[in-house]
C-alpha cells in the first residue's frame, strides 16, 4: 500500500487526480497541497467529494505532503516543480510532475526558449523520463525497479526518480501518429495536427478568452505557430521515427467542458501498406497497421472500419481512441485521436505511470469505462 501527496490539488489536474486515487486498491492514503487554501477541507473546494473521508480532509502545505508521501505527484504551472523535485530527490520520493518542467529532459535550450526560464538542477532533468507509457514502458518500468529495489519501498535518499507526465495535446497527437512513424508509413514532414480542446485544459483560473459569453458557440484557434506544445510534439516524434519531423500544429478551444480531438493528415510513404493499391484497400491496410501496432495496449482502442473517433466515446476513461480514414486522393491519411484532457491527457496517465513504476498492473484504478451519454 502507498501514500500519495498531490501538490496543486484543488486545480483540474489536481482534484481529478484525487478523484481517481481515492479508489485506487494500492492506495492506503492521500496528503493534498495547496499553496492558496492550506488548511480548508477539500470537500469545501470540491463539493463532488462530500460524504467521503478525503473530502474531511484539510489541504496542507507542500513540504507537509511530500513528508507524509512516498509517491509525489505535482499539478503545477510550468517553472514550479524543480524544488519540488529536488526535495523528493533528497527524501528518495518518487516524483511525477504533471506540469511541464520534466518533458524535455536534458534539452534545457529548447525549454528556455519556450518557456523562458533555464533549469535551475539540470541533473534533474538529465535523470527524468519522459512519460508516455506507450513510447517509454521500460524505461519507466526501470525507474520504478531502481526505487523498488531498496527493499522499503523508497528510494536512496540523493537518486532521482522523476517521470514528466506528457501533455495533453501532445498525447493525443503522439498516439495518433506513433504507428505511422515506428513503421514508416507517414513522411516525415508536412504533418498537419488540427486539435480541439476543452476549455479546462487552459486551468481553472477563469480568463476573458474562457469566459461563457467569449467561448460558448464558438471554436477558437489559438497560439497559431507558437504554442508550447509544439517542441514536446516534435522531440516525441523524432523519437518514434528516429529522426526529425517537421508538424503544423494548430490548437482549438472548443465549447465543451473536457477532451480532446486531434485530426491528423499526412503523406503516405512511397511502397508504405504492403502496395495496397485503391483507396479503400490503403485504408484497410492502414487501419490493419494500426490495430496490430497497438493490439497489446491497455489504453489505445482502434476503432473499427464506419467509426469515427469522437470526445464522447473516452470521457471520464484513460482511453485513447484512434480511426483511421484516407482523402480522396488515397495517398493522405486522416487519423482521428480522441481522449479526455483531464484523464490520459494528465490525471489519469500519471497514474498509469504511477502503476508502472511501482510493478503494478497499469490499468489498477483506471478501469472505469466511458459512459454512453
Amino acid at each position: 500500500m502507498h501514500s500519495c501527496g498531490i501538490i496543486g490539488a484543488t486545480g483540474y489536474a489536481g482534484a481529478e487526480l484525487a478523484r481517481l486515487l481515492l479508489t485506487h486498491p494500492d492506495v492506503e492514503a492521500l496528503h493534498l497541497a495547496s499553496s492558496s487554501q492550506a488548511g480548508e477541507r477539500m470537500d469545501s473546494v470540491y463539493p463532488n467529494l462530500a460524504g467521503r473521508a478525503l473530502g474531511q480532509t484539510k489541504l496542507v502545505d507542500q513540504s507537509a505532503a511530500i513528508e507524509s508521501s512516498d509517491i509525489v505527484f505535482a499539478s503545477l504551472p510550468h517553472g514550479l516543480s524543480e524544488g519540488i523535485a529536488a526535495a523528493c530527490t533528497r527524501a528518495g520520493k518518487l516524483l511525477i510532475d504533471i506540469g511541464a518542467d520534466f518533458r524535455f529532459g536534458a534539452d534545457e535550450a529548447t525549454y528556455t526558449a519556450w518557456y523562458g526560464k533555464k533549469y535551475a538542477h539540470p541533473e534533474l532533468h538529465a535523470a527524468a523520463v519522459y512519460g508516455l507509457p506507450e513510447l517509454n514502458r521500460e524505461k519507466i518500468r526501470a525507474l520504478g525497479a531502481a526505487r523498488r529495489g531498496s527493499g522499503d519501498g523508497g528510494s536512496p535518499a540523493g537518486t532521482a526518480r522523476i517521470i514528466g507526465n506528457p501533455g495533453c495535446y501532445p498525447t493525443c497527437a503522439e498516439l495518433g501518429l506513433f504507428p505511422a512513424l515506428r513503421l514508416g508509413i507517414a513522411l516525415r514532414h508536412g504533418i498537419i495536427i488540427d486539435a480541439a480542446s476543452g476549455v479546462t485544459g487552459a486551468g481553472r483560473e477563469p480568463t476573458k478568452t474562457t469566459h461563457y459569453p467569449e467561448i460558448a458557440d464558438s471554436l477558437v484557434p489559438y497560439k497559431i505557430g507558437e504554442h508550447r506544445h509544439t517542441p514536446e510534439i516534435e522531440a516525441a516524434l523524432a523519437t518514434m521515427a528516429g529522426e526529425p519531423v517537421g508538424i503544423v500544429f494548430t490548437p482549438h478551444l472548443a465549447p465543451m467542458g473536457r477532451g480532446i480531438v486531434s485530426t491528423i493528415y499526412f503523406s503516405i510513404a512511397d511502397g508504405a501498406l504492403g502496395g495496397a493499391a485503391g483507396r479503400a484497400e490503403r485504408a484497410a491496410a492502414l487501419r490493419e497497421a494500426y490495430a496490430s501496432f497497438y493490439k497489446d495496449e491497455p489504453f489505445v482502442r482502434v476503432r473499427p472500419e464506419g467509426q469515427v473517433a469522437t470526445n464522447k466515446d473516452v470521457r471520464f476513461s484513460n482511453f485513447c481512441d484512434i480511426s483511421l480514414h484516407m482523402a480522396h486522393d488515397g495517398m493522405t491519411a486522416v487519423v482521428v485521436s480522441a481522449l479526455d484532457n483531464m484523464v490520459k491527457g494528465a490525471a489519469g496517465q500519471a497514474v498509469q505511470n504511477m502503476n508502472i513504476a511501482l510493478g503494478l498492473d497499469e490499468r489498477r484504478g483506471l478501469e472505469t469505462l466511458p459512459p454512453a451519454f
